[in-house]
């Protein structure tokens, strides 16, 4: 499996100081968050975009994926969400980011739980289409209205394209109270990336270095590795989100290390 971390842990960053940090801690990719207050974001002009591109071709650096914000179950009309996730596909083609991140965002207080569903497939479906000529794939987040795999899976059922899967975040499936090996045989065949990282408890999500909290990364690896699995172990540390938080740069080699200890005890 190949490491990175998300912009989202060093808001605002100029971008060859997150491409130095990923050298000198040994991270292979970075997840691109992208957000107006970001360094790279969809009002980006080519010239810009071209420069981004090469930064990390320079580098050795890859992008692993676009963390953008469409929340594709989210009541209202479709078009403006369609709109957001074409803009976001289009950068990520420009960047050779192979993935765009999306929310499920639904509100079951004035949907119910199928029409949420519903809403979000048809989304998906649509944008499959743009986003395979544009060789992108589209990964629904386990988050907020669909936090498990079998949430999630409620929707990519509806879908059933290649271009659309999945993205685990091991915080919020565990919040909602599955096993990392049923997260797993939900996901595996959708499975785009995962996405790690460390809380205190249900009631305290303040980010922690890997290893100092309750989430169960060991057995996540364990389980990826004993089913072969070798794709991306993303860091997410929502520094962003929790001002409060010790800074990710000086946390970050001993993230890699730890994640690497989990490998090789896996093996």
């Amino acid at each position: 499996m190949k490491l990175a971390f998300s912009t989202l842990g060093v808001p605002g960053m100029p971008l060859p100081d997150v491409l130095r940090l990923a050298t000198a801690h040994g991270y292979h990719g970075v997840e691109l968050r992208t957000h107006p207050e970001e360094p790279v974001h969809t009002d980006l002009d080519p010239s810009q975009r071209a420069e981004v591109a090469a930064e990390f071709k320079g580098s050795g650096v890859e992008i692993l994926g676009l963390a953008g914000y469409a929340r594709v179950a989210a009541p209202g009309d479709d078009e403006p969400v369609l709109a957001e996730i074409r803009t976001l596909l289009d950068l990520a083609r420009d960047l050779g980011a192979p993935y765009i991140r999306v929310f499920p965002g639904g509100d079951l207080d004035v949907q119910t739980p199928e029409e949420a569903d519903a809403t979000a497939a048809r989304r998906l479906g649509t944008a499959a289409e743009y986003a395979n000529d544009l060789g992108v794939r589209i990964l629904l987040e386990t988050h907020d209205s669909h936090r498990t795999a079998a949430d999630a899976m409620r929707v990519l059922g509806l879908v059933g394209h290649r271009q659309v899967g999945a993205l685990w975040d091991v915080m919020h499936t565990w919040l909602g109270g599955e096993q990392p090996s049923e997260t797993y045989a939900a996901l595996s065949p959708h499975l785009g990336y995962v996405q790690v990282k460390d809380i205190a408890s249900a009631e305290d999500t303040t980010p922690l270095p890997l290893g100092a909290g309750v989430l169960p990364l060991a057995e996540c690896v364990e389980v990826l590795s004993r089913h072969g699995w070798d794709g991306w172990l993303c860091w997410e540390y929502e520094k962003r989100w929790y001002e409060t938080a010790a800074p990710l740069p000086d946390l970050l080699g001993a993230g890699s290390e730890h994640l690497s200890r989990l490998l090789n005890d896996s093996a």
